[in-house]
């Protein structure tokens, strides 16, 4: 089972930051993993305080983050007696800043509420889209008010078998990180696991156009026979996580799958609708192009489709692009 070491979790102060703290005690408590507990706040210009009888630059800055560090130690207070905790003020823009912390402390799970309360805001353009696209380590945005346990989690795989060597190897490490993550939280809430996988047979429009224009017959044949292929490779890899989790774990999460014709980005959305899904667990990487595939521009556009939790994962070996030094 996938267990985490060590546990970020950013907090805004109030009431809306608790899910996503209460959330993080949690985990740490069932992963004995350590959890830092960060706030992230506007770094003070080094253009401010410049005429004689403003204040220096850089008291504004410590005062700033001594008062936001108050404000977390009373936050995390109650949670102390349960497990131990750092707490962290940082100056600067928050996506930079939160992977930073990330890369110095080898973080592997960040938790945090969306920036903005109202979920359906959505994440174009902002720190927390930033943060799914560059984030080295899963990335868990937990809805505001979401419930303290999940009933239905729906993890999002990719078993399109038309890439190079090195791209397969790489997609099967990240479906089995995916399945790994969501059956271990599945079993720590004791939720239903669904597994969901969008296909598309892409050669059928061509099909059923002017300039082919074959018989219905023909078009069904062919269909199915991309149904079947994409129906194998679920199965094949329902038969990894059968030896990743064991079959007492997997016979207890008894996990559904869906096999949905169409594209993932508008497949997934609708699959997580109809089955209510509290957390949707799925990869996020920069190709494109490819219809079955959460990825790129499909996952950003899913992403934004969702009213649900977010845990969102890079493949095995991403990189990323930001760096320790300013």
């Amino acid at each position: 089972m996938k267990r985490f070491n060590n546990i970020l979790c950013v907090v805004n102060p109030g009431e809306a930051g608790k899910p996503a703290l209460e959330r993080a005690v949690k985990l740490a408590e069932n992963n004995q993993a350590s959890l830092m507990v960060v706030g992230v706040v506007e770094r003070i210009s080094a253009g401010t305080g410049k005429s004689e009888n403003s204040p220096n630059p850089t008291d504004l800055q410590a005062a700033l983050v001594n008062d936001y560090t108050q404000v977390l130690e009373t936050l995390v207070e109650p949670y102390r007696k349960r497990i131990a905790m750092q707490i962290s003020v940082l100056p600067g823009t928050p996506f930079l800043e939160i992977i930073r912390e990330v890369l110095r402390n080898k973080i592997d799970l960040v938790i945090k509420i969306p920036e903005t309360q109202d979920w359906l805001d959505r994440l174009f353009g902002s720190d927390d889209m930033h943060l799914l696209r560059k984030c080295p380590c899963p990335v868990w945005l937990i809805k505001p008010k979401a419930p303290k346990s999940y009933q239905r989690i729906l993890a999002t795989v990719d078993v399109e078998d038309n890439y190079s060597e090195a791209e397969l190897k790489s997609q099967r490490a990240l479906n089995r990180q995916i399945l790994e993550i969501a059956s271990s939280l599945a079993l720590s809430d004791f939720a239903e696991l669904h597994i969901g996988h969008a296909w598309v047979a892409t050669a059928e429009s061509a099909m059923r156009g002017p300039f082919i224009n074959a018989p219905n017959e023909k078009i069904t044949t062919y269909v199915e026979q991309i149904r079947r292929q994409h129906e194998a490779g679920l199965d094949a890899l329902m038969g990894e996580v059968t030896s990743d989790l064991g079959q007492e774990s997997l016979n207890y999460l008894k996990p559904r799958t869906h096999l949905v014709k169409g594209y993932a980005n508008k497949e997934i959305p609708a699959l997580a609708k109809r089955i209510e899904a509290d957390l949707v667990v799925m990869g996020t990487v920069a190709r494109t192009g490819i219809p079955g595939f959460i990825m790129g521009n499909t996952a950003e556009t899913i992403l934004n489709q969702i009213d649900c939790s977010v845990l969102a994962i890079k493949p095995p070996g991403f990189v990323t692009p930001v760096t320790l030094e300013g």
